[in-house]
């Protein structure tokens, strides 16, 4: 395991990092570039930085008029703010004609803490996957976030980046054969039991919960899916066919986010038990994001429990 830091502090980075090389580049905040780090980008090319206020729905139809005159805006908020108060301009305005806006949801699901139910945005990841042409990326740790920001600035098209305020493990860059590619899930850790499917912060959780069940002889296959939409089916029925049952992991709702995503895609093509885990159909509670996280189950013991229950589905 690497060091413990939050996905949002290396999007900030990288999205200043790639200023130089994309002259077309620019960043757009909803006044939270203090949280979002986007006052990274701020910082180096202020006058490619747009502050566009306690605005979302106006960020977004700026960000609109700007891809369509050939730049690549970034808009940036908290998840609750720019997936719940802007949707009919994402919608309408950016994912309907297919625009170049990347759409950048910051402090995303439970970890977000005391902020509480109001501003733990849980429901972000089923809006965004609901809406045509738009990609959804959840990475899990500071490694991911930086390759998928410099994946999708060349990505054509609108898309959807979460991030979360919670520092975790940096996992990815020390896995042998791992490598970053848009719309394919990462098989992180092979097992021949069950299949962990998660995304996000919960991925690192995941390999602890696996190394739980190694001393009960429970071997737990961990896939890495960082791209919820478009999903990796032909990873998922892999998954289902060679070990019989799965478990979806996300630190969002399972009403219509990665859980449902597979279940769809299984039930058409290769159904098999499967247990869905992340934040049921409720809202968030005050807390500290330490707390809230065991609170939902998202730890390695709780992961471990749900894998326990899905091994006596088979």
């Amino acid at each position: 395991m690497g060091e413990r830091k939050a996905t949002r502090a290396a999007y900030g980075e990288t999205l200043a990092e790639l200023g130089a090389k994309y002259p077309k580049l620019v960043v757009l905040d909803a006044d939270l570039s203090g949280a979002t780090y986007s006052n990274k980008f701020a910082a180096k090319y202020p006058e490619r930085f747009f502050n566009c206020g306690i605005a979302e729905q106006n960020m977004a139809g700026i960000a609109a008029g700007m891809a369509a005159a050939g730049l690549m805006p970034f808009i940036n908020s908290f998840a609750m703010f720019v997936t719940g108060r802007a949707f009919e301009q994402i919608r309408n305005s950016i994912a309907y004609p297919k625009l170049n806006v990347k759409v950048v949801g910051s402090h995303g699901g439970p970890s977000v803490g005391e902020d509480g139910a109001t501003h733990q945005m849980n429901e972000d990841i089923a809006i965004m996957r609901a809406i045509p042409n738009m990609m959804v990326v959840v990475p899990c740790d500071t490694n991911e976030m930086s390759l998928a920001v410099k994946a999708l600035i060349d990505y054509k098209g609108p898309a959807y980046l979460r991030m979360c305020r919670f520092a975790t493990e940096t996992v990815t860059d020390s896995i042998e054969g791992y490598s970053f590619e848009l719309g394919k899930g990462v098989t992180l850790r092979d097992g021949s039991d069950v299949s962990v499917i998660a995304t996000g912060i919960t991925v690192p959780m995941c390999l602890e919960a696996a190394k739980i069940l190694d001393a009960e002889g429970i071997s737990v296959r961990v896939i890495d899916m960082h791209t919820v939409k478009p999903l990796d089916t032909e990873l998922c029925v892999k998954a289902a066919k060679e070990t019989g049952c799965i478990v979806t992991v996300e630190e969002a709702s399972i009403v219509g986010g990665l859980g449902s995503a597979v279940c769809e895609a299984l039930s058409e093509k290769c159904p098999v038990p499967v247990v869905r885990h992340g934040v049921p159909d409720v809202f968030g509670r005050s807390g500290s994001a330490a707390e809230l996280l065991e609170y939902f189950g998202l730890s390695p013991k709780g992961i471990a429990d749900k894998v326990r229950e899905a091994i006596k589905l088979k």
